[in-house]
């Protein structure tokens, strides 16, 4: 379960509903997905549902959506102040947590939903994952061991990126990651112009970092206009790591130009063992130095169960 306790709420800077309360919140909104649509954006080992959709993530939509009215409305005062008559920014979501817990999927689904609002039909979504350093500028680094953790990523080019989208530029590209090549895909982009609402997914994305005295920094987290954290107990998160692991062996590193592909050659029990031994020298590593100190940072957090389902929801305070 969820280590905010809902009994100390007068005390925590989080409101707690449980998915029964969460639900109420919908408002009679109608749910603008079917079954075949959910079945696309359904990651590996996803059973989101679509009475989830409805309970969950729909007035979560709803929510977001007063959000992106409400800046939409502060950026046209400020216009109005200034005297002048730019285009308006996007607002930026971001969505972080540990590998496996479903990062993609909730991003999927959100994009979703958010684009069927009539006031912001315009909805991008990248993930962090393309702004890993190559392959090649890791093994430079010594790295490859460390991929995932913040250093293996190309901050400087991500905060690049997100500074130009928080300008009002169009025409972006941020790169596209391949989990079969293990690498970035060369010449393929994610094209990004000038969108109401950008989703931005990814393992750091709310870390701040470490400062010394006198250093001045910009982090990811600071063009985030709402910020989610998706959360779920560890032993969960390492059998969804290990069931993902297996999945990916007889299927995509079974492909002839995977980066793993000797792990297609595995047995069963030797897969699981090598499952386990990479969760718990990296990914758990990477989750307690670096992941799930951010948890609290995140406006939202979306504790799941044993079964990927959401079982409670954990709202800022304003």
């Amino acid at each position: 379960m969820s280590d905010i306790d809902p009994d100390k709420d007068q005390l925590s800077p989080y409101r707690s509903f449980s998915v029964t309360e969460w639900a109420r919140l919908r408002k009679n909104t109608p749910l603008p997905l079917s079954e075949e649509e959910l079945t696309e954006l359904r990651g590996m080992n996803e059973r989101v549902s679509l009475d989830e959709v409805a309970q969950v993530y729909l007035p979560l939509s709803r929510l977001l959506s007063f959000y992106v009215a409400s800046i939409q409305q502060l950026n046209e005062g400020t216009q109005q102040f200034m005297g002048t008559n730019t285009k308006q920014v996007p607002f930026i979501i971001g969505i972080a947590g540990s590998v496996a817990v479903g990062k993609s999927t909730v991003a999927r689904v959100l994009q979703t939903l958010l684009a069927r609002w009539p006031e912001h039909p315009k909805v991008d979504l990248i993930s962090t994952d393309g702004f890993l350093y190559p392959t090649a500028e890791l093994e430079k680094r010594k790295l490859m061991h460390r991929k995932g953790f913040p250093e293996s990523f190309d901050r400087a080019a991500l905060i690049d990126f997100l500074t130009a989208v928080k300008s009002g530029r169009g025409a972006l590209q941020a790169p596209i990651y391949s989990h079969r090549l293990y690498d970035r895909i060369e010449n393929e982009f994610i094209e990004v112009d000038q969108p109401d609402i950008l989703i931005v997914e990814g393992l750091n994305v709310l870390q701040s970092g470490k400062m010394r005295l006198g250093e001045s920094q910009i982090f990811i987290s600071d063009y985030f206009d709402f910020s989610i954290y998706i959360d779920a107990d560890l032993d969960v998160l390492r059998q969804w790591y290990v069931k993902r692991f297996l999945n990916l062996r007889s299927t995509v590193f079974s492909q002839p130009d995977a980066y793993f592909k000797d792990y297609a050659k595995l047995g069963e029990s030797e897969a699981i063992e090598t499952a386990n031994r990479i969760w718990r020298t990296i990914n758990q590593v990477n989750l307690h130095e670096n992941i799930e100190p951010t948890k609290y940072r995140a406006k939202l957090i979306l504790h799941k169960g044993p079964t990927h389902a959401i079982d409670a929801v954990h709202l800022r305070k304003l």
